[in-house]
């Protein structure tokens, strides 16, 4: 493993994957206290179709990604309420585009498959491994830029989070809100898909999160745990698959994501009913 972690791939791999673990660590907690991990779930299956769209046409999968999941996530918010997306919406985005999916993926495979064959794959699965120096550096600057944005508005989107309403009476722009939080999630989407796949995507969003909120009822003490849970899964994940070369950095971040969460069941059993507190 020694050699493993000299290499520049494994190196790229460290630094693009701690970036995009603290987005979706940070994210990922407000994805989940907005009980919105649904959004998440259907705009990973919008990373594949976007990024598949793209490949079809000729075009870089990044600008597939991203078009594709930050676009339909500020739809989602137009047709939800407030810039927030019901199950409905979600549900018929979802149908839709896992059906636009199966078509690009199609025309993909039957007249451009062969200057990329694996892209597919690398897609669903991610291929973390596989980023080079300058997809290491938009990761890095995409992911950061997430954070800096989220970490701006963490307050008032807490706020109207935890009471839409009086945050509403107060001034707070509750749509605008929604909707920057929403292209927010789009972009950690886009960006998390070249690490662990569209297939894998909800787990690093959605496990942090909920192992942070299990272990505090403090908001911003669990935003911080949730972003530093993602970044040591993140860590974990990569040295495993290094010290097992045919495991899979994808299933080994995913794996010990799914372990993290489970063992607060372990620390923590008793169902938190109550919202967190402000503070």
């Amino acid at each position: 493993m020694s050699t493993v972690i000299t290499q520049a791939f494994f190196q790229h791999a460290v630094l693009a994957g701690t970036f995009i673990a603290l987005a979706c660590g940070l994210v990922g907690y407000f994805l989940v206290l907005r009980a919105q991990v649904f959004t998440g779930d259907a705009l990973s299956h919008v990373a594949f179709t976007g990024a598949m769209a793209a490949l079809a046409g000729g075009y870089d999968l990044r600008l597939g990604l991203f078009a594709a999941t930050i676009g339909v996530g500020l739809l989602i918010g137009g047709l939800g309420r407030r810039g927030r997306a019901d199950d409905v919406v979600i549900g018929s985005v979802f149908a839709w585009m896992l059906g636009l999916g199966a078509f690009f993926l199609t025309v993909y495979t039957t007249s451009r498959s062969g200057a990329r064959g694996g892209a597919g794959t690398s897609v669903l699965f991610g291929s973390i491994f596989g980023l080079h120096g300058s997809q290491t550096t938009v990761a890095v600057a995409v992911a950061g830029a997430v954070c800096g944005v989220l970490l701006l508005i963490a307050r008032p989107l807490l706020f109207a989070t935890l009471d839409e309403a009086v945050a509403a009476a107060r001034g707070v722009p509750v749509r605008l809100l929604g909707f920057g939080f929403l292209a927010l999630v789009g972009a950690c989407a886009g960006e998390a898909t070249q690490a662990v796949g569209s297939l894998l995507l909800l787990g690093l969003l959605a496990a942090p999160a909920g192992a942070a909120i299990r272990l505090t009822d403090r908001p911003f003490r669990a935003l911080a745990l949730s972003a530093a849970l993602a970044v040591g899964e993140m860590w974990g994940g990569l040295l495993l698959s290094a010290a097992a070369p045919k495991l899979p950095p994808s299933f080994a971040i995913m794996a010990l994501a799914g372990a993290v969460h489970a063992a607060t069941f372990l620390v923590r059993p008793a169902a938190r009913t109550a919202r967190p507190a402000v503070g």
